[in-house]
């Protein structure tokens, strides 16, 4: 139904009531398979962020050992293994073995 003209103006159909929408798209949005859906899926994107968070701690923890106590045994190794050649060669200069 048309609502009445005003002075001037232009009539207007009525509004539908948008949440009044039994529509087949309405009903599948309402039904128990898709709240549960929706359900699990927010469920999965919190344990997501969750583990990332975590990852990234472990991450974090390990790079940083890695750094503090590895580096410094590879380049000690690495020193170890120059001062070996080193030897090897004054070794070679000279004549013995």
């Amino acid at each position: 139904m048309a609502t009445p003209a005003r002075k001037g103006g232009v009539s207007l159909p009525e509004r539908r009531n948008p949440k009044k929408d039994d529509g087949v798209l309405a009903k599948i949005a309402q039904s128990t398979i898709v709240a549960k859906g929706k359900q699990y899926s927010s469920d999965t994107m919190f344990v997501t962020k969750k583990l990332l968070k975590s990852t990234g701690k472990a991450a974090w923890i390990f790079g940083t050992t890695f750094l503090i106590l590895v580096v410094p045994l590879i380049i000690e190794m690495d020193r170890d293994q120059q001062l070996t050649e080193l030897e090897l060669q004054q070794a070679n200069i000279l004549g013995t073995k």
